[in-house]
């Protein structure tokens, strides 16, 4: 008679062992999740920024400053969602030199974060100030998107 005790123990581990591990996909895809919708409410309002520029919505002063300061919020909070679990997974988009050049990476969020800030401060009161803070701003976010996003 064979003993099946030992399969029984070894099947009842791993599969102890997988219950556990679920809590951790869970989180990273939290955070994957998290800067996903981060990164799309920065594209609403690049994108409001982009109508006003195109001339397709009209320019005030409140809607610049709503626009950079969503802008800068997001600027805010957006690193804070990449730990060392969140590399992949959930369709992220965050290349591996976020990891492997955390300094440059958290110097590109500081300029965006400062750039927002000045946008801020400079309240734009026309159009070509305007225009000038979202250039400013913008080329943070296509700078970024080179060396930190992997296009799929």
């Amino acid at each position: 008679m064979i003993d099946k005790r030992p399969f029984s123990l070894a099947v009842l581990a791993l599969s102890g062992a997988a219950v556990l591990a679920v809590p951790a996909i869970a989180q990273n895809l939290d955070a994957i999740e998290k800067r996903q919708q981060l990164m799309k409410d920065n594209g609403k309002a690049t994108k409001a920024g982009g109508a006003i520029l195109k001339g397709e919505a009209e320019f005030s002063p409140a809607k610049a400053e709503e626009i950079f300061g969503q802008m800068h919020e997001i600027a805010m909070e957006f690193g804070d969602y990449f730990p060392e679990d969140s590399k992949t997974g959930g369709k992220t988009e965050a290349a591996p030199a976020i990891w492997e050049k955390p300094e440059e990476f958290k110097a590109a969020l500081v300029k965006y974060q400062e750039d927002t800030q000045a946008a801020i401060d400079a309240a734009p009161q026309d159009l070509d100030a305007f225009k000038q803070q979202f250039g400013k701003v913008a080329q943070n976010c296509k700078g970024c998107h080179e060396e930190f996003r992997v296009d799929k």
